[in-house]
């Protein structure tokens, strides 16, 4: 299983970013997919799930109206489209494929300014 992250960086409170996930090395089109992160100095959060064909999605509750998960199974990427950021969004984020984040990328940092 390899899982690559990229598309985080810095940005101020309100902005958007997308994150992309490249995912090799297993069947990705038969797996559920997750992102969870990891704020400085706490644990991993699950952050959203969407299932094997993109026909389900689920959010954590702070990230709800605001976060879009998406994936394309052509191309073996899972997204994270970030909008209305807040500064407790700051956080390195992980693509995973299980909730607990035990099988995860290198993750992408995304720092959210006041």
């Amino acid at each position: 299983v390899q899982l690559v992250e990229s598309g985080g960086g810095l940005v101020q409170a309100g902005g958007s970013l997308r994150l992309s996930c490249a995912a090799s090395g297993f069947p990705f089109a038969l797996y559920g997919m997750y992102w969870v992160r990891q704020a400085p100095g706490k644990g991993l959060e699950w952050v959203a799930t969407i299932s094997s064909q993109g026909t389900d999605t689920a959010y954590v509750d702070p990230v709800k109206g605001r976060f879009a998960i998406s994936r394309d199974n052509s191309q073996n990427t899972l997204y994270l489209q970030m909008s209305s950021l807040k500064s407790e969004d700051t956080a390195l984020y992980y693509c995973a494929i299980d909730q607990a984040g035990k099988s995860r990328g290198q993750g992408t940092q995304v720092t959210v300014s006041s």
